[in-house]
C-alpha cells in the first residue's frame, strides 16, 4: 500500500487503477457562444482516501487523454455531464481487452474503516448512515452510472449544481447511491454557464499523481 493508506481495497478490485490519497486536475473547458466566458479552468480535488477505485478510474483516463476534446453533454440545471466517448459504447473501452472498464459503486461511511461496494445504502438497510463524501457543495463530482445496475459506471462524471440548502448530506436523492469522488475548489460558479457542446480542451493531473498504483496508461503505452 501506499505509505499510511489506512485499508485494502476487496481483492477483486486490487488489480485496477487505484488512487491510495489525494490528487488535484485542472479541466479546461472552451466555453462556445458565451460573449463573457471564453474558456474556464476547473480546479478538482480528488479523494482516493475514501474512494480509491472511483478516483483511481478517473485519474487514468485522464492520463489517458479520455476526456479530451469530449464535450460537454448534459447541461440542465441539475448536474453537468460528460465522459460518454463517440460510437456504441457508453464508457471506456480497455484496448487489452477491447471490454468496457467499469468499475463497482463505492460509497465510503462515517465510522466505517472501508467503503462498501456494489450496493447502495438504502440496499444495505442504512437510511440513515452518513456519507463521508456526501452531494453537499455546488461542484460535487460523481460518477454517472445506469440507474438499475450499481456496478455499471466507467468514464461518465457529472458534476452537481445545487447548493447544499437544497441538497442537505444524506437527506437527498443522491447520497448514498452514486459515488462521490472529488469536489470543484476553484471556479465552481462557473459550472453553471457551461452548455451542451462545450469542449473539454484538456484535464491534467497537476498533484497527487504518485498515489496512482496499477495504472493501466503505462502498460498501454
Amino acid at each position: 500500500m501506499v505509505d499510511g493508506f489506512p485499508f485494502e481495497v476487496p481483492e477483486e478490485y486490487q488489480n485496477m487503477p487505484l488512487l491510495k490519497g489525494r490528487a488535484a486536475v485542472d479541466m479546461k473547458v472552451k466555453v462556445k457562444d458565451n460573449p463573457n466566458l471564453d474558456e474556464c479552468v476547473f480546479h478538482i480535488v480528488l479523494d482516493g482516501y475514501n474512494a480509491p477505485v472511483t478516483a483511481g478510474n478517473f485519474v487514468d483516463l485522464v492520463e489517458r487523454r479520455f476526456y479530451d476534446g469530449l464535450e460537454i453533454q448534459r447541461a440542465d440545471g441539475f448536474v453537468v455531464q460528460t465522459g460518454d466517448p463517440e460510437g456504441p459504447a457508453d464508457g471506456f473501452i480497455d484496448p487489452s481487452t477491447g471490454k468496457n472498464r467499469s468499475v463497482p459503486l463505492e460509497i465510503m461511511v462515517e465510522g466505517e474503516k472501508t467503503p462498501f461496494y456494489g450496493a447502495t445504502l438504502e440496499e444495505l438497510g442504512l437510511y440513515k448512515a452518513q456519507t463521508k463524501l456526501p452531494f453537499n457543495a455546488f461542484g460535487t463530482m460523481a460518477m454517472a452510472r445506469d440507474e438499475f445496475e450499481n456496478n455499471s459506471a466507467s468514464s461518465q462524471v457529472f458534476w452537481l449544481l445545487k447548493e447544499s440548502e437544497l441538497t442537505p448530506s444524506n437527506a437527498n436523492i443522491l447520497d448514498g447511491r452514486y459515488a462521490v469522488f472529488g469536489y470543484v475548489t476553484e471556479n465552481q460558479d462557473y459550472l453553471a454557464d457551461l452548455k451542451v457542446g462545450d469542449v473539454i480542451e484538456s484535464i491534467q493531473v497537476v498533484s497527487g499523481l504518485d498515489n496512482l498504483i496499477n495504472p493501466s496508461y503505462k502498460i498501454a503505452g
